[in-house]
C-alpha cells in the first residue's frame, strides 16, 4: 500500500461562509481519502482513520482514534448459512432435515443483517478491529449534544450492484418510480432461500424446496463474488458525509456555536453492517443521555438530491424519531436547503444504532433523479462523479441543526 500524505487542511479550508471555500475543502479530503483501499477492519481504513483524526485536530478538535471489536463482513457468514441451507434441501428423503437447517439458516441470517448477536460471525469468524475516529468540536460545557456521524470504510463491489435493471425500469416507467416510497431490499431474495428450503421440507412440497435451493445457491455465489472483491473509493459512500463532518469542523472553528456540544464520529465497518458503530454505542451511549443527545447521520450524500428518511430496515421498518425529523426539516427550510421526505429505506446506516437504543436520529442521504445511489458499491464510486453541490447543503444543513439545538434545546 502507498503511503498517502495528507495536505495540510488550513490551505484548502479559505472562507467557508462561501460554497467555493467549502467545495475546496470537501474536495481535498474525498480525493485524497479515496486513494486508500478501505475494506471494514483493513490497513487502510485505520489509515484512513489516521488521516481524519490528524485533519481534525488542525481545525481546533480534541480527536482520538478508537480501536473497537469487529467482524470484518458479512458476506462469509451469510454465504456459509446459504450453503448449508442448499446443501440440506439436497436430501430430498429426509423431511426434517430441510426444514431444520433451512429454518436455523434463515434466523441466522435474520440476526446477522438486523443488529442482533450475530451468532454465525461469532462462530465462523475470527474478531479484528474496527477504527473508529471521534471528535470534539462546539461548546464542551453544552447541556445538549449533537453527534454527527459518518463512516470512513469502503464496500467490496459485486454483480448484484449493477443498476442496469433499475435505470430501465425508471426510463420505462417513470411515473411508477415518482411515486415509489422505499426501495426493494437485496436481502429478500437472500433470505427467501433458505426459507423455501425450510417451507418446501416441512410441507414436501419439490417446486418449493427447489426454487429455495436455487435462490440460497445464487446468493452463495453472490456472497463469493463480493467476498473475494477489493474496495471500491467510495468517494460518495461515504467519503462525502466524512468530508461533510471535516468542514463542519472548520465551519465551527472559524463560528462557533455555544452551548451544544458536537461530537464528530466517523465509525469503522460500518460496511460490514455497522461493526464500527456497534463498538461505539457499547463504549459510549452509557455516557450519552438520550435526553439530551441527537445523531444526525450522513450517508453518501453527493447523489444530487438530498433525502430525510422517514427509516430503514432491511426486513421490519423502523421510523425514526417523528419531532427530530421535523426539526431537521425545519433548519433545511429556513436554510434554503432542498430535502426530499417521505421516503424509506430497506438498507441500513451507522444512524440504526442509535435509533435502536432510543436517541433521536435523522439521517441523511441522496439520490438521483432515478431515485438510485449512482455508482453505489461500484469502483466508479470516484471523486470526480460527486455531487458537490448536495454535499455543501448537507453541510449547511448539520451547521443550521447545530445551532438551532444550541440556541433552543430541542
Amino acid at each position: 500500500m502507498s503511503e498517502v500524505k495528507p495536505a495540510d487542511p488550513r490551505s484548502a479550508v479559505g472562507d467557508t461562509s462561501s460554497e467555493e471555500g467549502l467545495r475546496a475543502l470537501l474536495a481535498d479530503v474525498v480525493e485524497s481519502l479515496s486513494l486508500l483501499p478501505r475494506l471494514p477492519t483493513s490497513r487502510g481504513e485505520r489509515l484512513a482513520a489516521e488521516l481524519i483524526r490528524d485533519r481534525l485536530e488542525r481545525l481546533g478538535c480534541r480527536a482520538e482514534v478508537e480501536d473497537v471489536p469487529a467482524y470484518r463482513s458479512y458476506q462469509w457468514p451469510i454465504g456459509v448459512l446459504c450453503g448449508l441451507a442448499a446443501l440440506a434441501g439436497l436430501a430430498a428423503r429426509r423431511r426434517r432435515l430441510p426444514a431444520v437447517i433451512g429454518g436455523v439458516a434463515l434466523a441466522g441470517m435474520a440476526d446477522d443483517i438486523t443488529g442482533g448477536p450475530m451468532l454465525a460471525r461469532r462462530l465462523l469468524m475470527r474478531a479484528r478491529k474496527a477504527a473508529n475516529v471521534i471528535a470534539e468540536t462546539g461548546d464542551p460545557r453544552g447541556r445538549r449534544t449533537l453527534v454527527v456521524l459518518v463512516h470512513h470504510d469502503a464496500a467490496p463491489s459485486g454483480v448484484v450492484f449493477g443498476q442496469q435493471l433499475e435505470r430501465w425500469f425508471a426510463r420505462r416507467y417513470p411515473a411508477a418510480v415518482e411515486r415509489m416510497t422505499s426501495n426493494p431490499s437485496l436481502w429478500w431474495p437472500v433470505l427467501a432461500g433458505p426459507g423455501l428450503v425450510a417451507f418446501g421440507g416441512l410441507l414436501r412440497r419439490p417446486v418449493i424446496r427447489r426454487t429455495g435451493i436455487a435462490l440460497s445457491a445464487l446468493s452463495v455465489a453472490a456472497m463469493t463474488d463480493i467476498g473475494t472483491r477489493p474496495a471500491v473509493p467510495g468517494a460518495n459512500d461515504n467519503l462525502s458525509g466524512v468530508a461533510a463532518a471535516v468542514a463542519l469542523a472548520a465551519v465551527f472553528q472559524e463560528r462557533p456555536v455555544a452551548g451544544l456540544r458536537v461530537l464528530l464520529v466517523s465509525a469503522g465497518a460500518e460496511e460490514a453492517l455497522q461493526q464500527g458503530m456497534r463498538g461505539f454505542a457499547a463504549r459510549h451511549f452509557g455516557h450519552l443521555p438520550v435526553t439530551s443527545t441527537s445523531f444526525l447521520t450522513l450517508d453518501a450524500i453527493g447523489s444530487g438530491r438530498l433525502v430525510l428518511l422517514e427509516g430503514e430496515g432491511p426486513i421490519r421498518m423502523h421510523l425514526y424519531q417523528e419531532a427530530f425529523k421535523d426539526l431537521v426539516a425545519s433548519c433545511a427550510s429556513e436554510s434554503g436547503v432542498t430535502v426530499l421526505r417521505g421516503l424509506r429505506s430497506h438498507s441500513s446506516t451507522d444512524g440504526c444504532v442509535p435509533s435502536r437504543h432510543g436517541y433521536p436520529n435523522a439521517t441523511i442521504v441522496s439520490l438521483d433523479e432515478a431515485k438510485l445511489i449512482p455508482h453505489y458499491h461500484q469502483d466508479s464510486d470516484l471523486p470526480e462523479h460527486l455531487d458537490y453541490g448536495s454535499v455543501v447543503d448537507a453541510v449547511r444543513l448539520a451547521e443550521a441543526v447545530a445551532r438551532r439545538l444550541a440556541t433552543t434545546g430541542s
